[in-house]
């Protein structure tokens, strides 16, 4: 029996020093990958390194049964990561939907259509382009988003990527906190007539 055919054998048999000695193997390059994929905004508020702790969990528990072969084992460990950094992603557009929803609702009970593209430019800014590539309504936005002057898309971004209040995005605009404030609801309102009815929100 090969060295690999023995450590197969080992994890299939559940042995848990087998299991953590192939993810050993594995943990540099696959710290390197989780790192790329984050993303800067998700790095800001998740370590990389406590997504690949989640990864190891999940991998000790489930790779006795994966039934896999040496040369799948990382791919399968990358889809593990990229699901754990999607459900981080989720968390936090959730965390900033809700606060970008309270603004919108101070300013405009009635209009949960912007609420929805307030949602949709946080998604779009924040997950990993590989998850959103065959998305047809971020593809529209990206493509309104373009059409927006460079000062308007930076604030957006500001406001519900970073989540900064519109005092310190004023601060780095060189604009007052009352100018910003407008320039978000132009910018939003702008980004609204842009999708129009294409959008299915």
């Amino acid at each position: 029996m090969s060295h690999q055919d023995d450590v197969l054998s080992r994890i299939g048999n559940g042995d848990a020093d087998a299991v953590s000695a192939l993810l050993e193997d594995h943990r540099l390059r696959l710290q390197s990958y989780i790192e790329r994929q984050m993303g800067s905004a998700l790095r800001r508020k998740v370590e990389p390194d406590d997504v690949y702790q989640e990864v190891a969990i999940y991998a000790m528990r489930a790779m006795p049964t994966a039934n896999l072969s040496i040369d799948r084992v990382f791919g399968w460990l990358c889809q593990i990561a990229q699901q754990r950094i999607v459900d981080a992603h989720r968390k936090l557009v959730g965390a900033q939907k809700r606060a970008a929803d309270r603004e919108v609702s101070l300013a405009d009970p009635a209009d949960s259509r912007r609420a929805a593209i307030i949602d949709l430019l946080v998604v779009s800014m924040t997950t990993p382009t590989q998850a959103i590539a065959r998305d047809q309504r971020h593809h529209q936005l990206q493509m309104a988003l373009a059409q927006l002057p460079e000062e308007g898309r930076e604030a957006l971004r500001l406001r519900y990527v970073d989540n900064l209040p519109s005092k310190e995005i004023a601060v780095r605009l060189g604009k007052s906190d009352g100018a910003v404030r407008v320039l978000l609801t132009r910018s939003l309102r702008k980004l609204q007539e842009l999708l129009g009815s294409e959008i299915s929100l």
